[in-house]
């Protein structure tokens, strides 16, 4: 964790042009920018076991919501918030039965957290997302999510990077509502694992790529819905202005229903980290190195196990690489990946699905070194060759120029 969390911190500092995105026959990435990209708002949950969140980025919330039917209160300061000394924010769902929480129904069966960062940043455009590993259990409802501003739901707006109702282990769900298409009438899709996966297993990242006239939703970077006003059937689409970012766990409510048996508390949504990109989020860009030649998919084929080579640039989808905020570098849709997770010198790099593992990490450095932290090794030319077709490995890192790289 300690080794991940840094190279956060590198990219984050050293890149001028980071960003994630994903290109499906689903969904076709937004038209590019011109604009450099930064990173906005970022939290990586740092501090002492116990510690509440930073209050200059969240607020905290408290009371009930009888809109949703929910079952929770949303209590203040670090009872149901707080950080675990090990880079996590902790949300924790609680069945308790305290006095002084009167909820619509009577006195409260359960306590939780929500945070949002009203009055302290809003985005208006840009790569938001979260890494996340959600709770499990009938009438659980984690949320990260965004309202615009000022609010007058839901005339302002909605958009639901990602939520999950308990009994749906597999899935989550990106929304959008707005005046005419809110609640149950939102716009929206899912997305599921492979395999019947639960999502409450692993940490994963959901995040939204939002344009003037786009929003695109992603898991892991691999894109599952575009929304454009041409979804609206002639209503208004109000996606154009700012907008501020909640964490939540609900309990109970309308759509996930409530707890019961089966459920075991407490439950708790565990943040890793929370970003955002604006400007250019969703063009990716070359990644020159030795002779001038660009990193490149071979035949462009987005199949599992592509070698990634050096070819000469030819400004095609194969050779248009984003440099995410988590570390990974992508290019249709999956991730640079070292084979086999390998750390000998001569591991060859490919094209994987990205999984979240130290083989698809990697920092940029100022020095233009392209490094796998878990190998402590360099993005490398094999044999020092310009020759088109190249291909790329993990190599010891020596500072020759076939390990030297320009992103952009």
């Amino acid at each position: 964790m300690a080794a991940s969390r840094l190279l956060r911190r590198c990219l984050l500092a050293a890149l001028s042009a980071v960003l994630i995105s994903s290109g499906t026959a689903q969904a076709d990435p937004p038209a590019a920018s011109s604009a450099a990209a930064a990173v906005t708002f970022s939290d990586t949950f740092d501090g002492p076991a116990g510690a509440a969140v930073d209050s200059s980025k969240w607020q905290i919330e408290t009371g009930d919501n009888v809109n949703n039917h929910e079952r929770q209160y949303y209590t203040s300061g670090n009872r149901n918030a707080a950080l675990d000394g090990q880079g996590h924010l902790v949300i924790t769902a609680r069945r308790e039965n305290p006095a002084n929480y009167q909820c619509w129904y009577g006195t409260c069966q359960f306590t939780s957290a929500r945070l949002n960062t009203s009055g302290k940043f809003t985005a208006q455009y840009g790569h938001v997302e979260a890494r996340m590993k959600i709770p499990r259990g009938q009438g659980m409802w984690p949320a990260f999510w965004m309202l615009g501003t000022p609010v007058n739901w839901p005339d302002s707006g909605e958009i639901d990077v990602m939520e999950n109702v308990g009994f749906e282990l597999s899935t989550v769900h990106g929304t959008i509502h707005g005046p005419g298409y809110s609640g149950s009438g939102g716009i929206g899709a899912g997305y599921s694992l492979p395999n019947g996966q639960a999502f409450a297993d692993a940490f994963h990242t959901f995040a939204v790529d939002w344009a003037p006239d786009s929003i695109t939703w992603s898991v892991d970077g691999n894109v599952y819905q575009r929304r454009t006003p041409a979804d609206l059937g002639g209503r208004t689409w109000v996606f154009n202005k700012p907008f501020f970012l909640i964490l939540n766990l609900a309990v109970g409510g309308y759509w996930p229903g409530d707890p019961d048996g089966s459920t075991v508390l407490p439950q708790q949504l565990v943040v890793d980290h929370v970003s955002v990109t604006t400007g250019d989020t969703a063009s990716g860009a070359a990644i020159r190195g030795l002779a001038g030649k660009c990193v490149d998919v071979a035949g462009a084929n987005p199949a599992n196990g592509t070698a990634v080579q050096l070819y000469d640039c030819n400004g095609t989808a194969a050779q248009q690489w984003t440099v995410g905020s988590d570390g990974t570098i992508r290019a249709l849709g999956k991730c640079l990946d070292v084979t086999g997770g390998g750390t000998a010198d001569g591991t060859a790099v490919q094209l994987y699905d990205c999984n979240g593992s130290g083989a698809q990490r990697w920092t940029v450095t100022g020095a233009r070194d392209i490094v796998n932290p878990q190998a402590d090794k360099c993005l490398d030319v094999t044999g020092n060759s310009s020759a088109n077709g190249t291909r790329l490995q993990l190599w010891t890192c020596t500072g020759g120029a076939n390990q030297k790289w320009t992103v952009g």
